[in-house]
């Protein structure tokens, strides 16, 4: 009965341990979700006050990076802070056992495990220094892909695919050599780790047996040992994962105190309380200002007073200062000297508009409350009426994240509307009538900013190129290299005589008259109001009611049920069918030397009842050795070959996805959203570089243990194979049950934690307009409820790990004491050192079964990321880039004439036509302007030109004979002459050469770095003008015969632009030059002039014809006041 006895106390002792270890981790659990989400949100509240140079410091990924990756390792960290002193506490108590047990010799085997951890510490240290490199490596890739992905346009319209992919393949090869040195490491790591119990076992029974000849190696103390070597082995594996995790934590520390260290925008350097002049709302005096402290200033001796209600005007040339003067009223640069101060509250619209993932109300309102008549209103002047027809949705639409499926000009009218809405005192536009047609601009200029408008009565800064408006405001400030170089109203100005009226006289004596005689809204204006705004790129056809929202954007699809065999199939693949056979065989070998090194033990055991000790000693241990040393060398050699395996597979993986995105046509981009697929090279990649090789390793070794343990148990006392079948029906049965659920959570904890980041990226390009609009509380709010979705979904997770463990662990209870009972049962016929055996088979099974489970689950979640880049590596590729036997010759096209015959063409299957039977045909070296009405198909009508030819030649053949200047200028981070240039075709002087055409060269041979200046992140350090103009030099690099110019000098004044003008005229005097233009002034003295209307040819004809005909291009000259 004593037997029965302990049995049953094993069992109870072990049942109460499960309870007590779970409740622990629940704790540790929900601590470590609290510290999380403190540390998103004291990031999140950072990102909206830090200055802009410290911006500039670190990347948006990289943030975004602080908030997913080391948040979540504080998380981890806290399950692991117990370990700290309960390891040492265990490791004492097991020595303290051993030593009764075996005495003094037990010491050898101490030492052994000492000599271990330095070697195991010497790895963790090495593996540290090789992530940081690695995560250095990742943050690049992430950023590269993050770039090519923003302009992915202009890398097609470029052809310039190939040589983006080379950089990225390059940085990738980096990040895999490193992992190939971690995965090496591992292997011996791993290969200490498992050989350690066995070592320790080793020394100290070959002590033990030859210290002293009456010492006799029986069944229970070679099992009791065996147990506590077993029990020891759990604390000394965890101890070094804890300091590594302590170290990480730390490094994460740092990364985020650098960050949330950050110099903030100082609150008070405008002062928005001044009471003290009633007649002024903006003062400034003696402003000088910076973007960063230690940098030279941008702006000085700014001294400026507004009058309460008056409109000023700011005009200068490109990156004189102007943005940079609405930003210092914002608060936004460093002030170095003088007092800026606003009275009331602000409105203001960037250049570039910034639209958020929201409906189109949503962006107007701005968390403002609705008022329908207000609202009405302000649509009417933003003349957004007509786009909301046209919309498939209303007002209601879903509109992607930076504005993806609005032109440009509805973006910036959106903008618009926004500030009008939110009623402000003081109104800062910083240009935005330089995206919109010239009728448009008049219409927004009568009825929202100019004397008239809804904004008369407010004060009003106007940032713009546009002269013809210059007669109606009440101010106006001239900058001249960020200083005020004149100031006064119009007639002022004029009588001055300075530069200004000057510039005036060259341009626009005719202008003006023509806008003092046209009488203010003749019937014929308002007619064209009407109709004239129709959409670019419209989402479906009209027929459907409205009620049917059809979202651009598609909801992230999330797979359900359990994941398809394919899948393993495809990462088998991936790594080798072959090498997946080697190496599960290689895991069953090492399985196999373990457990023959066991019996050899209850053999050796044995020989105490017949008293054949002394004879064999030295076989037994030599035996017993070389055992243990197989199974060591297996052991390495399979996780080598696991490793190698693994890292070919994320090679093969990365490599398809990116060539397959290279290769993806533009519609994909317009409707997938850019986070999305940054996910799948970041998150997914992640998952598929780091945690499926450990996952596979860890799901190998568990499951072999599991399985070397039943065969003992069963081997020694069969009887025990009558209970294996219900234990494994009931651990199967809850295995499935977790496993289902913990994936569909995953699942959902995954979908729901991209809206924090995509969210978080938004914010911090939009931080300057939330902060002048000073909405910091709503979004920070917006962000906690994102989080709070997230986590939602998160602590199901973690609960049902609980339920787990408690089910899991019960069933490998009920293994020890089904194997103690039937050791005790059969004790007549058994010999002790197979019972001896396979109890302390037994007691370690729990462990491995639990392990078993969680690793299936990891499994199925991780091999998810295979499965879901697979679904991106398989999408839709465009036509190929190169034909090989229609390769036109390298001078082609010849004459550079361009045929249309019965051209129609839609953005997507599914939408309306954008062209409909064009048909016209152009002859080399005429210049044709294009104009129409917003949408009118312009747009459309050149990226046509850019793939016409799908069928016949290669598209990087085609593509890069044309040369096309974007609507948005793009740049990428690297050097300007990177951004010229990436395939390095061209010598230097050429380089130099088109720079000066493009009348950059001023401001690169001024700056310290010439060529190599260093553009930030989407050209951030140059104004939009200087990026219209490295645009510019990009396409008088290519010298192509067919020059496509899309609405590209919208961002530069009136000198420039002129200048530009100038330069193609005479540089592609022999080419065909096709241009959209909003400033007809710029195309009148074109060959032949294009008029498009909804996507059909209106009009075609020189330009005197047309206006001679009295039609549409008429009208459009008049409003733009070319002609009387």
């Amino acid at each position: 009965w004593w037997g029965y006895t302990l049995a049953f106390l094993m069992f109870f002792t072990a049942f109460l341990q499960t309870l007590i270890l779970h409740h622990q981790f629940q704790y540790c659990f929900v601590t470590g979700m609290n510290i999380r989400t403190a540390v998103i949100g004291a990031i999140y509240r950072k990102a909206l006050v830090i200055t802009n140079a410290a911006k500039r410091s670190s990347t948006v990924g990289e943030v975004v990076n602080l908030m997913s990756v080391d948040a979540q390792r504080f998380m981890d960290l806290t399950t692991f802070l117990n370990m700290l002193w309960s390891a040492p506490l265990q490791i004492i108590l097991a020595l303290y056992f051993l030593w009764q047990n075996l005495g003094p010799s037990v010491l050898a085997g101490v030492a052994v495990m000492i000599m271990l951890i330095p070697f195991n510490a010497v790895i963790a240290m090495k593996t540290r220094a090789y992530q940081m490199e690695q995560m250095q490596y990742k943050d690049a890739r992430i950023k590269l892909m993050n770039e090519i992905l923003n302009g992915i346009k202009v890398l097609k319209l470029y052809a310039w695919e190939n040589s983006f992919k080379e950089k990225v393949l390059a940085i990738r090869q980096k990040e895999l050599n490193v992992l190939r040195k971690t995965a090496y490491l591992g292997a011996l790591s791993t290969m200490a780790w498992t050989s350690a119990p066995f070592l320790v076992a080793l020394t100290t029974f070959a002590v033990y047996v030859t210290v002293d000849e009456n010492n006799i190696l029986d069944a229970e103390k070679a099992f009791v040992s065996l147990s506590l070597f077993n029990i020891l082995r759990f604390p000394l594996n965890m101890l070094p994962q804890v300091i590594s995790s302590i170290v990480q934590a730390s490094v994460s520390l740092k990364r985020v105190q650098g960050f949330l260290s950050h110099d903030e925008i100082d609150p008070n350097s405008v002062d928005r309380k001044n009471t003290n002049s009633i007649s002024f709302s903006l003062i400034v005096v003696n402003g000088k200002f910076t973007w960063a402290k230690g940098e030279p200033p941008v702006l000085h001796n700014i001294n400026m007073m507004v009058p309460q209600g008056s409109l000023l005007a700011v005009v200068g040339q490109v990156g004189c200062g102007k943005s940079s003067l609405i930003s210092a009223l914002l608060g936004e640069m460093e002030k170095l000297e003088g007092d800026v101060s606003v009275r009331g509250s602000v409105a203001y619209v960037p250049q570039q508009a910034w639209i958020q993932n929201a409906t189109l109300r949503d962006n107007i309102l701005f968390g403002n409350s609705y008022n329908e008549q207000k609202y009405c209103s302000v649509l009417e002047a933003c003349a957004l009426t007509p786009d909301l027809e046209v919309l498939p949705g209303g007002d209601m639409t879903e509109i992607g994240e930076k504005g993806i499926n609005l032109s440009g000009g509805q973006r910036q009218r959106v903008s618009l509307a926004r500030a009008l809405y939110s009623n402000a005192d003081v109104y800062l536009l910083d240009d935005p009538l330089s995206a919109v047609d010239a009728h448009v601009a008049k219409h927004i200029f009568d009825n929202l900013i100019g004397p008239e408008g809804l904004l008369k009565g407010k004060t009003r800064i106007l940032v713009t190129h546009g002269i013809s408006f210059l007669p109606q405001v009440d101010n106006i400030m001239v900058m001249v290299d960020g200083q005020v170089s004149e100031m006064g109203s119009y007639q002022e100005l004029l009588k001055q005589n300075g530069a200004f009226a000057e510039f005036l006289r060259n341009y626009s004596l005719e202008d003006i008259i023509s806008i003092l005689s046209a009488d203010g809204e003749n019937p014929r204006s308002r007619s064209v109001r009407r109709h004239g705004c129709t959409q670019r790129k419209h989402s479906e056809p009209q027929e459907k009611k409205p009620q049917e929202l059809q979202k651009l954007i598609q909801a992230e699809t999330s797979e359900t049920g359990r994941v398809k065999t394919k899948v393993y199939l495809e990462y088998a693949k991936a790594v080798g069918l072959l090498l997946s056979v080697v190496i599960c065989c290689l895991y069953g070998c090492q399985s196999a030397a373990a457990i023959g090194g066991n019996i050899w033990l209850s053999q050796w055991t044995n020989d105490a009842s017949t008293n054949q000790t002394k004879e064999n000693v030295h076989m037994r241990v030599g035996v017993y050795a070389a055992l243990g040393i197989a199974q060591g060398i297996l052991v390495m050699i399979s996780s080598f070959t696991l490793a190698m395996g693994n890292i070919s597979a994320a090679r093969k993986l990365h490599y398809s996805l990116l060539s397959n995105k290279l290769h993806t046509p533009q519609s994909f981009f317009d409707t997938t959203p850019i986070g999305r697929i940054l996910n799948r090279f970041s998150k997914d990649i992640y998952v598929i570089d780091e945690a499926l090789p450990t996952t596979v390793l860890m799901f190998l070794t568990t499951f072999f243990i599991s399985l070397s343990t039943m065969i003992v148990i069963i081997s020694s006392t069969p009887i025990f194979a009558v209970v294996v079948v219900p234990l494994a029906f009931i651990y199967v049965f809850v295995q499935r049950f977790y496993v289902a659920t913990s994936r569909q959570l995953k699942r959902l904890e995954s979908v729901s934690r991209s809206p924090i980041y995509s969210h978080f990226s938004e914010t911090i390009t939009g931080s300057s307009v939330i902060r002048a609009y000073g909405r910091h509380a709503v979004f920070v709010l917006m962000s906690d409820m994102k989080v709070d979705e997230n986590q939602k979904s998160y602590y199901p997770g973690i609960v049902s790990n609980r339920w787990l463990g408690v089910r899991i662990e019960f069933v490998g209870n009920c293994i020890v004491l089904f194997a103690a009972l039937f050791a005790v049962i059969g004790k007549e016929t058994l010999n002790p050192g197979l019972v001896g055996l396979s109890v302390s088979y037994a007691l370690q099974v729990t462990m491995s079964l639990n392990w078993m489970v969680r690793m299936t689950s990891d499994l199925e979640s991780n091999i998810v990321a295979v499965e879901r880049v697979k679904e991106y590596s398989e999408t839709k590729t465009e036509a190929p880039w190169e034909v090989e036997d229609k390769k036109p010759p390298p001078e082609w096209p010849m004459g550079g004439n361009v045929d249309f015959q019965n051209y129609s063409v839609r953005y997507r299957e599914g939408l309306d036509l954008v062209l409909k039977n064009l048909t016209l045909s152009v002859k080399g070296g005429e210049k044709i302007g294009i104009v129409g009405r917003t949408g009118a198909g312009k747009s459309s009508m050149t990226l046509c030109l850019l793939r016409l030819l799908e069928a016949a030649i290669g598209l990087h053949d085609l593509r890069s004979k044309l040369t096309i200047i974007p609507q948005e200028p793009v740049l990428f981070s690297g050097t300007l002459r990177m951004n010229l240039d990436p395939f390095e075709k061209y010598s230097d002087e050429e380089v130099w050469k088109a720079l000066e055409h493009s009348h950059l060269h001023r401001f690169v041979s001024n700056q310290p770095a010439k060529l190599e200046l260093e553009c930030s992140e989407g050209g951030e350090n140059l104004s939009v003008g200087q990026r219209q103009l490295v645009c510019l030099a990009r396409a008088l690099l290519r010298k192509t015969r067919i020059l496509i110019l899309d609405e590209a000098t919208a961002a530069v004044d009136l000198e420039t632009d002129d200048l530009i003008q100038s330069t193609i005229r005479t540089k592609f005097e022999d080419c065909t030059v096709f241009t959209i233009a909003h400033r007809l002034n710029t195309i009148m003295d074109y060959t032949r002039v294009l008029v498009l209307d909804k996507g059909q040819i209106a009009e075609f004809d020189t330009p005197t014809n047309l206006i001679s005909q009295r039609g549409i291009f008429y009208s459009m000259a008049k409003d733009a006041g070319l002609v009387q």
